[in-house]
């Protein structure tokens, strides 16, 4: 493990406050991978951009409005080591990269993560026009000509600079499509080495890994094909191949597709909870609508949260008092967890109270100056209009009533940032300061400017209830309610994302509406069962308190959600399955696509192109089904398939011939026909039977599929392609 490597690209790593080089959920997850793989000895090395002056920082002014500022990042105030990287000469390390014409510079800055290294790129250098200076300055850019410039730079400029450093990574573990130019700098480096472009690409796809973390389709990365000629015009002669063969990589519907791109020059693909999984294939299912979407090679790989990041320092020194004394390095057994169960309820009670209220003492907040703390529900994330932040707003009057009982007070806090281009996001901030202002909510709603890591650290640390409220199914994974999890913080949000695997019934509430109707009757139903458990079981819970004061079911279900959340959501189980699942295959992939003078790649490439070439006359003429009632097996009958295949030029056992149904279930079944006559020249007859009597095939819509196959292959359908007939 220690002498392989996996070279991690990512737009953003959100590692600490003191680096804002992040805007939200992806580079926080970035940040933490780089965590918990140094806690794991895990040989990765990180590659970004340094963004001399971040994210904005946030300001509300008084009407409401975000106001966008943008100081230079200080990166003395660093927590983690940061250096500029030197070459041989003892002088700034520079590396030069191809932008329309002309070359840009970059030098390098070393941020010290344990045991990894995140690699930072930076254009503000005297080598470079005031433009292209500018280049780094912020991330994120609306500018699409900033953007692709950006993008160009991590990509190209980030493998050319893990080249300058001696490191060959094994593996290159694209964080979502910003980064996936590195695939084409790989293939030209191959190239100039004498490898045809389809050799190449086939290399570079061996090792080469994908993670995508939005099931938005706006979410993804499209430039114009214009665009595309603008900045590759003299670099696609590079890569051995026409400009068509290059484009075709990510064209999609007249557009240069990032995401296509992406799956394109990747062995695995992976999603980011298993919902999202299902998301995804149904999003890429679009682009190869002769593949159910069961069948799209799409995995998933749930987000988790780095502990020790977003663990109450307080509530750490409680583990440590209560679990066994190695817990930190055993965070994904959920034996360790179950002594959760034994921590006195009033200690951990206690310390959730402290976590509460320095919450509001560091925020600014007037909780603990009321006469009867409150009940306090959080809200925070970025603002966007998925993400629903007015929903719990819908019935004004009802909320009012919630919030507003003298006995059983309730506290809102909001906090997110919404894209300097996102008007919408913006004003959906805008409404909640207004309401926040009205006599019915005054006191009771309060909005947090600036969200970051360290304001987001107290608000998962001391709220009572951490709420989300995504349109379903829009939320890739979210990890803000595993952050609060951890803590000891209750959930309450729509089944999507990570929620759909953590909620048991036990550990949080489920927003349970209907998922049917248009998105006002999706609207009203969510927020109708939003408020029924506030009034019915959220508020009454947290008030049933002792004669201590103590909310003793309440702290049974802290203990339940701790206990069921806290192994299974963290980055050390994460990464763990990263290893397993994605950088070890990959890793001997692409050793072997790349062994013997490339010959698997080689052979993969040339056979990939012949089938490519002929499929256009592979036929399915004929399907016959056939049940036999009396096949002689007790309570069972037979059902054979039969069919004519004309394969053409292409062998028999290249590929796979199956009979594909509807399960009826959102499944699909299938039943392997196996070659048993050649009536011609390249056409054969395929028979298969099966016995099992849970399928109507009659009913079901049957239909035979033809898909090309090979050892080399990833999955049955690398090739994207597929024959169908129909009986």
């Amino acid at each position: 493990m220690k002498n392989r490597g996996i070279a991690y690209f990512s737009a953003e790593f959100g590692l600490d406050e003191t680096l804002p080089i992040y805007s939200g959920g992806l580079g926080i997850l970035a940040g933490d991978h780089i965590k918990a793989a140094a806690d794991m000895n895990v040989p990765l090395t990180g590659v970004g951009i340094f963004y001399g002056k971040g994210y904005f920082q946030q300001r509300i002014d008084e009407g409401g409005r975000q106001q966008h500022l943008y100081p230079e990042v200080n990166l003395e105030a660093s927590v983690y080591p940061v250096q500029l990287v030197m070459d041989h000469n003892n002088q700034p390390l520079l590396i030069e990269v191809p932008l329309i014409g002309r070359k840009i510079f970059a030098n390098a800055w070393a941020v010290q993560v344990g045991s990894i290294t995140v690699y930072l790129l930076h254009t503000d250098i005297e080598s470079n026009s005031e433009t292209d200076r500018r280049l780094t300055d912020t991330l994120y850019p609306s500018n699409q000509d900033l953007r692709i410039s950006q993008e160009i730079l991590l990509g190209i400029g980030g493998t050319r600079l893990l080249a300058a450093l001696g490191i060959e990574p094994e593996v290159w573990h694209m964080n979502e499509g910003h980064c996936v130019f590195l695939t084409l700098e790989r293939i030209r480096v191959l190239s100039a080495q004498g490898l045809p472009f389809e050799t190449a690409l086939e290399t570079v796809k061996a090792s080469t890994v994908f993670t995508t973390h939005t099931p938005v389709p706006a979410g993804h990365d499209v430039f114009s094909i214009e665009m595309m000629d603008r900045y590759f015009g003299d670099y696609y002669w590079q890569l051995g191949a026409d400009r068509e063969r290059v484009l075709s990589l990510g064209r999609m519907d007249g557009a240069f597709n990032m995401t296509r791109f992406a799956v394109s020059t990747s062995s695995k693909v992976n999603g980011v909870s298993k919902l999202h999984g299902e998301v995804t294939r149904e999003l890429f299912h679009r682009w190869m609508p002769h593949i159910p979407k069961q069948d799209i090679p799409v995995d998933s790989i749930t987000n988790g949260i780095h502990i020790e990041t977003w663990l109450a320092a307080g509530m750490k020194e409680l583990f440590d008092r209560h679990l066994p004394s190695d817990w930190t390095s055993r965070t994904t057994d959920p034996k360790v967890w179950a002594a959760v169960r034994d921590i006195p309820s009033s200690e951990l009670w206690e310390e959730h109270l402290r976590a509460k209220s320095v919450m509001s003492e560091e925020l600014g907040l007037p909780i603990s100056s009321t006469s009867r703390i409150p009940l306090v529900i959080g809200f925070a994330r970025r603002f966007a209009t998925y993400k629903r932040a007015l929903l719990i707003f819908s019935d004004p009057q009802r909320l009012a009533r919630i919030l507003g009982d003298p006995e059983r007070p309730v506290s809102l806090i909001f906090a997110g940032k919404a894209h300097p281009a996102d008007a919408p996001g913006q004003n959906m901030i805008r409404q909640i300061v207004e309401l926040s202002r009205e006599d019915r909510f005054k006191g009771r709603v309060h909005i947090v400017e600036n969200y970051a890591m360290d304001k987001a650290k107290k608000l998962v640390q001391g709220v009572d209830v951490w709420l989300n409220t995504p349109t379903k199914p829009m939320e890739a994974s979210g990890t803000s309610g595993q952050k609060a999890a951890v803590n000891g913080v209750l959930g309450c949000s729509v089944l999507d994302g990570w929620w759909a695997e953590g909620y048991n019934g036990r550990n949080g509430w489920a927003i349970e509406g209907k998922v049917d109707g248009d998105h006002d009757t999706q609207v009203k139903q969510d927020s109708e069962a939003l408020y029924r458990l506030l009034e019915e079981e959220i508020v009454p819970r947290y008030y049933n308190q002792n004669e201590q004061s103590l909310p003793m079911e309440w702290v049974d279900l802290m203990k339940e959600s701790i206990c069921t959340l806290a192994p299974a959501f963290n980055t050390h189980r994460m990464i763990n399955d990263y290893w397993n699942k994605v950088y070890v295959p990959a890793m001997a992939r692409g050793k072997r696509f790349a062994s013997d003078h490339f010959e698997v790649a080689s052979r993969v490439a040339a056979y990939k192109q012949f089938v490519r070439n002929n499929w256009s006359g592979v036929r399915v003429s004929k399907v016959d089904i056939v049940t036999d009632n009396h096949s002689g097996r007790i309570g069972l009958h037979k059902t054979t398939f039969r069919t004519e295949i004309e394969l053409g030029p292409i062998w028999h056992k290249d590929v796979r011939v199956e009979a594909v149904g509807s399960d009826g279930r959102e499944g699909i079944w299938k039943v392997k026909l196996e070659p048993v006559q050649q009536s011609s020249k390249g056409k054969f007859v395929y028979e298969g039977a099966t016995f099992d009597t849970s399928i109507n095939f009659w009913k079901a819509n049957v239909n035979v599929r033809v898909t090309p196959i090979s050892p080399d292959f990833e999955s049955n359908f690398e090739l994207e392609l597929a024959a169908w007939g129909f009986h």
